[in-house]
């Protein structure tokens, strides 16, 4: 495996390249608040239930109505999918999300203006539709620009970023629960389009993927940005050498094992199913572990243990997703140094025990009344998220990412939001619905359905620590794809052999 020792963790890198990777970092964060604009979605929707404006403009929808709204923008990005993997793959990564983002702009705009349930619905549908094109090009351009060592920390801090867009969401609708007239709702609608605009003024002064650029021929074009954003300009470089011949090396051999790259090869490689075994699993995990109660209907859990009043409810919502934030950042760059499959079955295991607590004591206050079991309710459900920060908040996207590659990452990508979406879509119909009638009850199914999950992940996650892309995609392709990409490293370190001072840019060694 390639292991990466940099100046800049040493700190001895020169201005010229701290300069280069502070400019393509800044635009890494341009393409990161495509998760905060997902993010601020659930957890508006999530304070909008709260406000009583809200419920009166839209004459306080329930039960199914009420999973409507939520479920709409979700049945919007299905409607997206059979689209976004060729758009992104077609016209490149940026183009792509500067659709995207257009869409939710109108969104945006027609949610602010809604006028009637209908209006609001297709309003959201809208934003769904749009975040799908920008959701499935934004972690891959993020994933395929960074510098090597820290694009494990950068790609994982994408998903990661959408509690930075959950906590904006929940403390302006806490700020506007204080407005008499709609505008309380309003402007909360209207601020969700805020990073879609930034998107669309800044996206094409951004660097487009090298490894889209070499796919379409533009070898030179892909060169000179690595060049410039990881050497500051220098095409000599030994590590843009060994980034640029690895890249070639890698869409080359899958070229040769994929000759036809459509949706069949997903199911028809052995290597392929080996990625979708996991990339799906997580990303039905990702929303069916209990989260989607908290996410979207953190009222009416709170409802259920007495907890009432409006105020207290959307401060416990803004607390929450800054403690969120937290620890899925912390995470996020420690991914590196502890390992992917650690932090799955670490997670697994913690939401295993915490989300029972939750359900024992909600069982309690159910049965007693007592408020102590209430107040434990809402210590579980910070410790229960806790657990899920540490891995299927950072880690879903960077590793699906990671452990696909380049010929079929668009699409394995969509299926992977697919999933998400799927499972989204039943859980906001279902669990206003299994509230109303079961009550905490409906808690025990997670605490079965968490257990199996950390099951699975024991017996399927395999470790991606400390390789490349190109390296971890081969790792599922055989013995052969290995030595294929390992011999292009070997070569490159042996054609550039540099002093100790440049060498400090080249993988230490690759085994």
């Amino acid at each position: 495996m390639i292991i990466y020792s940099t100046p800049i963790a040493s700190g001895t890198t020169t201005g010229g390249v701290r300069r280069s990777l502070i400019c393509l970092n800044a635009w890494i964060v341009l393409f990161l608040i495509t998760s905060s604009t997902n993010g601020y979605d659930g957890s508006m929707m999530n304070g909008l239930q709260s406000l009583y404006q809200w419920q009166e403009s839209f004459d306080y929808p329930s039960g199914s109505m009420l999973g409507l709204l939520n479920a709409i923008q979700n049945i919007g990005a299905v409607a997206a999918y059979p689209f976004s993997p060729y758009l992104s793959d077609g016209i490149g990564r940026r183009p792509t999300v500067f659709f995207g983002a257009v869409i939710m702009i109108v969104g945006a705009t027609l949610q602010t203006a809604s006028q009637s349930v209908g209006m609001f619905i297709g309003s959201r549908f809208m934003i769904g539709f749009g975040l799908t094109f920008a959701a499935n090009a934004a972690p891959m351009l993020v994933s395929e620009i960074s510098y090597p060592p820290y694009r494990a920390a950068l790609t994982s801090l994408y998903n990661s970023l959408w509690y930075s867009g959950s906590i904006i969401a929940a403390w302006t609708t806490y700020g506007t629960f204080k407005i008499s007239s709609s505008w309380s709702w309003r402007t909360p609608s209207a601020i969700q389009g805020l990073p879609s605009v930034i998107q669309v003024a800044l996206v094409f002064f951004a660097p487009e993927s090298p490894r889209y650029l070499i796919s379409k021929g533009k070898e030179q074009q892909a060169l000179r940005i690595l060049a410039h954003y990881h050497a500051d300009g220098n095409e000599r470089d030994p590590l843009v050498q060994y980034e640029f011949e690895e890249i070639k090396a890698a869409i080359e051999l899958d070229r040769e094992v994929n000759r036809n790259v459509g949706w069949k090869s997903l199911f028809t490689k052995k290597g392929n199913l080996k990625r979708l075994r996991i990339v799906l699993a997580i990303a039905f995990f990702s929303q069916w572990s209990g989260n989607g109660l908290v996410s979207y209907y953190l009222s009416k859990v709170l409802n259920g243990i007495g907890i009432t009043d409006a105020t207290t409810q959307l401060l416990i919502n803004g607390l929450l997703q800054i403690w969120n934030l937290f620890v899925a950042a912390f995470a996020s760059f420690i991914c590196e140094r502890t390992g992917r499959r650690l932090l799955f079955l670490s997670s697994a295991a913690g939401m295993c025990v915490f989300f029972s607590c939750q359900t024992a004591c909600a069982g309690v206050f159910a049965n007693t009344g007592n408020m102590t079991a209430a107040y434990s309710v809402i210590v579980f459900i910070f410790l229960y998220y806790g657990a899920y920060d540490i891995a299927f908040s950072p880690l879903i996207v960077s590793y699906t990412i990671e452990i696909t590659p380049y010929n079929i990452r668009a699409k394995v990508l969509t299926l992977f939001n697919f999933t998400v979406s799927v499972a989204l879509i039943f859980n906001q119909y279902v669990n206003p619905v299994a509230l109303d009638e079961i009550q905490w009850k409906y808690y025990i199914v997670y605490c079965v359905w968490i257990l199996f999950e950390f099951a699975y992940c024991w017996f399927f996650v395999v470790e991606t620590k400390n390789r490349s892309l190109e390296e971890t995609a081969a790792l599922f392709d055989g013995e052969e794809a290995v030595t294929h990409v390992e011999a292009v490293a070997h070569d490159i370190h042996d054609d550039h052999r540099v002093d100790d001072k440049d060498s400090s840019l080249l993988p230490e060694k690759v085994v």
